[in-house]
């Protein structure tokens, strides 16, 4: 498949916000709690629904696994029963789940809309044309690495250049790997999840540039290029660049003794004026098993830090950096009336929202995904 089919297809695959037939507008939540329940009934075993940790309450509940973006793509690889696969999140962890699914499995995603500012960042064109704009500058021993949040497109290419995907999960371990196959290593689309692993494992900001890719040649120098260890996509999560030192320093001042934990999505000065940082599984369990009466502040998305304060509570206290509250504005489409609508047109042999890779694109995000899967 050509480069502009690959462009084509992702394009077509995410939209504005879908319009529901009216039978799914204005139905109370009593009705749809009941409506949702029956049609998980009645589809049984043929069903699994795969739920985001940063997905609203009102959806979540309904997931048969939970987890972050890593752990809910080895559900996707291991729940090779099911026929349906539902993906409560957004549109590039339904693609994934797509890729690593069984042939005889379909992935359908409740809103099209679903998708992320972030993984927009990176267009296959853009990166085509930094890959070549890199071997010019000499840059010819270098391994793509990208993050999980990004279009299939990108994967693809990164299966086909010895690459790989990684996770906040496993950013460090996969930042590794890389290093072990090549000098340099291009890790896109966000630049602050590349900075803070690899200056967890030892980078010097010196060695560390950042491709921009709305300027000529990255504007970067051929100088700058040969000397990083790692070359970062200019690119941001809109959630976590939210979270601010001001914030931090404020909630020290209300709370003694709370400890800050931010994911790693945030920028530098906020990860380093943290006590912690880690993905959001990590962030999950560090809160967890800290002691009674502990005090923790957290910089992630809302609904996460919201489900935490209230499982926890009495025992701990769960707050979040931002009193405002960071939401996932794109995740949160997903409303238990599209999930509904899927569930129901299922039932009845319609196949809304399916999401589908093509195969020559398909076979090498899977050889990315797979060496994601593989790394610990």
């Amino acid at each position: 498949m050509s480069l502009e089919a690959l462009i084509e297809y992702e394009q077509q695959q995410i939209g504005e916000r879908q319009a529901l037939p009216e039978r799914y507008l204005g139905v109370s939540e009593d009705e749809l709690d009941a409506r949702i329940s029956a049609a998980r009934a009645a589809l049984g075993d043929r069903l699994v629904i795969l739920g985001h940790h940063y997905q609203r309450d009102e959806v979540f509940k309904y997931a048969d696994h939970s987890g972050d973006s890593y752990n809910l793509a080895r559900a996707a690889a291991a729940h090779t029963d099911a026929e349906f696969i539902v993906f409560c999140g957004v549109h590039f962890m339904a693609e994934s789940a797509d890729v690593l699914s069984a042939p005889h499995q379909r992935v359908f995603l409740p809103d099209l809309a679903a998708g992320c500012s972030m993984a927009d960042m990176a267009a296959p064109d853009e990166l085509e044309r930094c890959w070549q704009e890199l071997q010019a500058m000499g840059a010819a021993d270098v391994v793509p690495v990208t993050y999980m949040n990004s279009a299939a497109a990108i994967k693809a290419f990164c299966g086909r250049e010895g690459g790989v995907v990684c996770t906040s999960s496993n950013a460090e371990a996969t930042f590794s790997w890389a290093w072990a196959r090549g000098e340099q290593i291009l890790f896109l689309p966000d630049e602050h999840l590349g900075r803070n692993t690899a200056y967890a494992t030892g980078v010097p900001l010196e060695a560390m540039a950042v491709w921009d890719p709305q300027q000529p040649m990255g504007g970067l120098t051929r100088a700058q290029v040969a000397t990083a260890r790692i070359i970062l996509w200019k690119g941001h999560c809109s959630v976590h660049t939210r979270f601010s030192v001001a914030q931090i320093e404020e909630v020290r001042r209300t709370e003694p003794g709370v400890r800050v934990i931010v994911h790693p999505e945030c920028t530098w000065d906020v990860v380093r004026a943290a006590d912690e940082s880690g993905s959001t599984g990590a962030i999950i369990r560090q809160v967890r098993k800290s002691p009674v009466g502990s005090v923790w502040a957290i910089g992630t998305e809302i609904h996460l830090v919201n489900r935490l304060a209230t499982e926890l509570a009495p025992d701990r206290t769960v707050l979040t950096l931002d009193a405002l509250g960071c939401l996932c504005s794109t995740m949160f489409r997903v409303s238990p009336n599209h999930l509904c609508w899927v569930l129901e047109s299922l039932i009845a042999g319609d196949t809304p929202n399916q999401i589908v890779v093509p195969d020559e694109h398909k076979d090498w995000t899977r050889i990315a995904l797979d060496r994601m899967l593989s790394i610990q």
